[in-house]
């Protein structure tokens, strides 16, 4: 996950948490909320006149982002299921 200082997180909790709590529960709408925060969250930190060097940036982060999820989250979850349901090879 992002390894920023301790001290910096604590600016963020508390917004974020209402935000959180603003996003639709609903599995049908919330890709489209979520892309929606994301979307303009990197409009208004990078403004609308972004230079190449900024699109790099972003599309870095963006990436990153996924990897990080990936084998943080997703990578534990598949192998908890693994354990519970069975690997592919034992079809």
């Amino acid at each position: 996950m992002p390894y920023i200082s301790r001290s910096d997180r604590k600016q963020y909790q508390e917004v974020l948490s209402a935000l959180a709590e603003l996003v639709p529960k609903d599995r049908t709408v919330r890709p489209g909320h979520m892309n929606y925060i994301v979307s303009l969250l990197i409009e208004k930190v990078y403004g609308s006149r972004m230079r190449y060097a900024d699109h790099n940036e972003v599309i870095g982060v963006l990436n990153c982002i996924a990897l990080e999820f990936y084998r943080r989250k997703t990578v534990p979850y598949e192998d908890e299921k693994i354990q519970e349901e069975g690997d592919l090879t034992d079809l």
